[in-house]
C-alpha cells in the first residue's frame, strides 16, 4: 500500500499544491511554521476523514476561502483508488472514492491505513485519559468498520443523554425518556468495551518485545485496560448512577471514561515514571501500532512522522529508522543531518518554504 500523489487546493497555507511520492521514504524539510505538517495532515485527513490535531474543517480551509479540496491517489493490492475530499466552511465535508460519493466515513474502510506519529504523541503516557482513549479509537476505527459505526452512535447517544440531563432541570417530565437512552448507550458501550479489551490484549502481545529492545532488556512494559465499568456491568451501573447523573447533569460511566494503565516493571509510569520512560513507552505504542495494522490487513500501513526524530535520543532514533525500511514513510524535519549521520536511505526529498514545495 502506498500513496502515489496528492493535490491540495486552499488547504491550510497552500493555495494550490501537487506532489508525487516515492513508495519508500519521502522527506519534507524546512524551518518551522512553513507548512510541512500541513501536508501530512492533508494525507491523514483524506484517509480517515479526521485531522490528527482534532481540528474542525473551518479551521483547515485557507484564510479568506469558503472551500478546500484534497485529492489523494492510493495504490493497494494492484488497484488504484482516487479519494476526493471537499471541505466546506459551513457544511459537512464531502468525500468520494473513484468518483462515487460516500455517505459515511466507514466507507473509506479498506482503502488506506495510516499511522501518524507526532511529538505530541510522546506525551500520551503522561497526559490525561482522553489522549489514551483517542489512541485506542483512532486505531480501532481504521481497523474495524463496525467499531467506527458503534463509536459514532455511542458518542451521539452520550451527547443526547447529557443534553437531556441538563434539560431535566427545567423539564422534569422528560425523566421517563432517560431509560431509552440508557438502554441504547449500554448496548453500544458494551460492544466498544469488548473490542477495546481485545485490542489491548493483542497490543500486549506485540509491545513487550519492542519495549525490551528499546530499553536494552531493562524494562518489561504492560498495558492494562481500565474501563470505568465492565461490559456486563454497564447497564446496571448506568441505572444505579441515574440520580447522581441527574444532579451532576452529565453521564458518569461508560467507555468515554475509560483509560489505559501503562506499567514498566510493575510501576505505573503515568504517575511515577520519568519523562524518558514515558517517551520510550509512547514510542513502543506507536511502533506496535504498525505491527498490529500489518497483521490485520496483511499489508504495510503508511507511516507519517511529524518532526519526531528531533525529540528522540540517538539510540531511539536508530531503532525507529531501522523499523520503517519496508514502509512508505512521510517524514517532516528541519534538516537532513540526522538521516546523513545514520546513513539512512532517502528516496525523495522535498524542501518546504512558506507554503511552496520544491525538490532541491
Amino acid at each position: 500500500m502506498y500513496i502515489e500523489s496528492v493535490q491540495l487546493k486552499n488547504f491550510r497555507n497552500y493555495d494550490s499544491l501537487e506532489l508525487d511520492f516515492d513508495q519508500g521514504t519521502n522527506i519534507f524539510y524546512g524551518n518551522n511554521a512553513q507548512g510541512k505538517t500541513n501536508i501530512l495532515e492533508s494525507l491523514y485527513l483524506c484517509g480517515t476523514t479526521k485531522s490528527h490535531k482534532g481540528s474542525k474543517d473551518k479551521e483547515i480551509i485557507h484564510f479568506g476561502q469558503d472551500e478546500a479540496h484534497i485529492r489523494m491517489m492510493v495504490r493497494r493490492n494492484e488497484m488504484s483508488y482516487k479519494v476526493d475530499m471537499h471541505l466546506r466552511r459551513n457544511k459537512a465535508k464531502g468525500v468520494a472514492i473513484n468518483g462515487l460519493p460516500i455517505r459515511k466515513a466507514s466507507e473509506l474502510f479498506g482503502v488506506v491505513n495510516m499511522v501518524f506519529f507526532s511529538p505530541e504523541d510522546l506525551n500520551i503516557i503522561k497526559n490525561g485519559p482522553g489522549e489514551r482513549r483517542r489512541f485506542l479509537d483512532l486505531e480501532l476505527c481504521q481497523l474495524d468498520k463496525i467499531y467506527l459505526t458503534d463509536l459514532a452512535s455511542y458518542n451521539h447517544i452520550v451527547n443526547q443523554r447529557n443534553k437531556l440531563l441538563k434539560d431535566l432541570y427545567v423539564k422534569p417530565d422528560l425523566k421517563g425518556t432517560l431509560e431509552i437512552w440508557d438502554m441504547q448507550m449500554a448496548e453500544y458501550g458494551r460492544r466498544i468495551i469488548e473490542k477495546r479489551q481485545k485490542f489491548v490484549e493483542e497490543l500486549n502481545g506485540i509491545i513487550q518485545e519492542i519495549h525490551r529492545n528499546l530499553t536494552g532488556q531493562a524494562e518489561t512494559l504492560e498495558i492494562i485496560y481500565e474501563p470505568s465499568c465492565t461490559a456486563e456491568e454497564l447497564e446496571l451501573v448506568t441505572a444505579r448512577n441515574r440520580e447522581r447523573d441527574m444532579r451532576m447533569k452529565m453521564t458518569s460511566a461508560g467507555p468515554h471514561r475509560d483509560d489505559l494503565c501503562v506499567r514498566a516493571n510493575g510501576i505505573d509510569i503515568r504517575r511515577y515514571g520519568s519523562q524518558g520512560q514515558q517517551r520510550t513507552a509512547a514510542l513502543s505504542l506507536k511502533l506496535s501500532e504498525i505491527y498490529i495494522v500489518e497483521r490485520k490487513i496483511k499489508d504495510t500501513p503508511i507511516l507519517l512522522l511529524d518532526d519526531v526524530l528531533s525529540e528522540l535520543d540517538s539510540s531511539r532514533q536508530n531503532y525507529l529508522l531501522e523499523s520503517i525500511h519496508d514502509i512508505q514513510t512521510m517524514i517532516t524535519c528541519t534538516g537532513l543531518d540526522d538521516f546523513v549521520s545514520h546513513q539512512f536511505h532517502i528516496n525523495k526529498v522535498f524542501q518546504v518554504v512558506q507554503g511552496t514545495v520544491c525538490q532541491p
